[in-house]
């Protein structure tokens, strides 16, 4: 008899943790939907596909050192670029996915196929009230090869010099 509640209990273990682990492929299958549909919404210029997939406190965090955007900021800035029927065309590469220990929030780190060569996107999911995922933040920046960091340093420099002494006055 202990030896069949023993197996029995076994199998409740076993399925719990099947279940367990299949939620988690589940929610990362999720998440990679939402990520790739709103890369394909910039690059069909489908506004509202793209901008819905974000909460309504989103912050977009571009290239540029000046572009850290609240997605009304955002929405202004792209709106133009949708309009015209071409945003921009981001492929991933490569993505991994990371969850809170509730399951509720998501970040990722991915390498993208861009117009700007290999770029690098990252972020945070959370789940909204009706179960689903929506990108709460997202950050974009180009890769440089190390090789070459001289080179962008010298092309930078000018521009970024006098947005660093302007940052730095807005600190005082």
């Amino acid at each position: 008899m202990r030896k069949i509640i023993v197996f029995v209990i076994g199998l409740v273990v076993i399925g719990c943790k099947s279940k367990q682990v299949a939620n988690q492929i589940n929610q990362e299958s999720e998440i990679n939907q939402v990520l790739d549909n709103w890369h394909q919404a910039a690059a069909e210029a489908n506004f509202n596909s793209y901008f819905n997939a974000m909460t309504d406190d989103a912050i977009y965090i571009g290239t540029d050192a000046t572009e850290n955007w609240s997605k009304p900021a955002f929405i202004q800035f792209a709106k133009p670029y949708f309009d015209k029927g071409k945003a921009w065309s981001f492929t991933k590469l490569e993505r991994n996915i990371y969850f809170s220990s509730d399951r509720k929030m998501a970040w990722f780190d991915e390498l993208l196929n861009t117009q700007m060569k290999i770029c690098r996107g990252s972020g945070v999911l959370v789940l909204d009230e009706k179960g689903n995922w929506k990108i709460k933040q997202y950050v974009l920046s180009m890769t440089i090869p190390n090789d070459h960091t001289d080179e962008v340093m010298k092309i930078k420099s000018f521009i970024e010099d006098k947005e660093i002494e302007k940052l730095k006055n807005q600190t005082k």
